[in-house]
């Protein structure tokens, strides 16, 4: 097997470090790092490219599994670029091999969308990770919804989710680390027709 069929995908779980963000609206790409990181049974340890990884495999023992490096970078959401692109040159993932996974404004609560390039929506994490990488990476948006009335955007994407989304908010975690791994292991077509909603 090629090197282009065994190396390892980068998973970029995007947030701010910190436990002030922890429960963000912002930091879901942690959460859902941090829940491929548990089913790999792996710890985050730091990386000299200011992130925190995990190495593992996904997938059924045996040839099927995939090699996969998941991050949490560290330097705050609007610098997530630096780690990503470090990771990859480190790991030598290729751009079509690395995942980004973030909130998503522009789509109802726990909806997802996976997509392969496009533009960054006014996101800072993507617009970071593209400047570095260009825009032809995978991403697996998880929706927040827009914010109520006139609030700023920021304050909103900086606020924990409400009590009632906290209710499913496990569930929906759980649906986009399947995404994730769906995108790994069977492709792009598959994870969306499977996910896409």
């Amino acid at each position: 097997m090629s090197e282009s069929t065994t190396g390892p995908w980068l998973v970029a779980g995007l947030g701010n470090p910190g436990p002030g963000y922890a429960g963000n609206r912002h930091n879901v790409g942690f959460m859902v790092a941090d829940l491929l990181a548990g089913r790999m049974g792996a710890a985050f340890k730091a990386h000299r490219t200011r992130a925190q990884v995990v190495e593992g495999r996904i997938g059924p023992p045996g040839p099927g599994s995939r090699r996969v490096v998941v991050a949490k970078p560290m330097t705050y959401m609007n610098l997530s670029g630096g780690p990503v692109t470090g990771l990859a040159d480190f790991y030598k993932v290729p751009v079509e091999r690395i995942i980004a996974v973030h909130d998503e404004l522009d789509i109802d609560f726990g909806a997802l969308r996976v997509k392969l390039g496009g533009g960054d929506n006014g996101h800072n994490g993507l617009k970071s990770i593209t400047k570095s990488l260009g825009s032809g990476y995978h991403r697996v948006r998880f929706g927040v919804g827009r914010p109520p009335g006139r609030m700023p955007v920021a304050d909103f994407v900086l606020k924990d989710f409400g009590s009632t989304e906290r209710k499913e908010l496990d569930y929906f975690v759980d649906r986009a680390a399947d995404a994730v791994e769906c995108l790994v292991l069977d492709g792009l077509a598959r994870a969306q027709n499977t996910y896409n909603t």
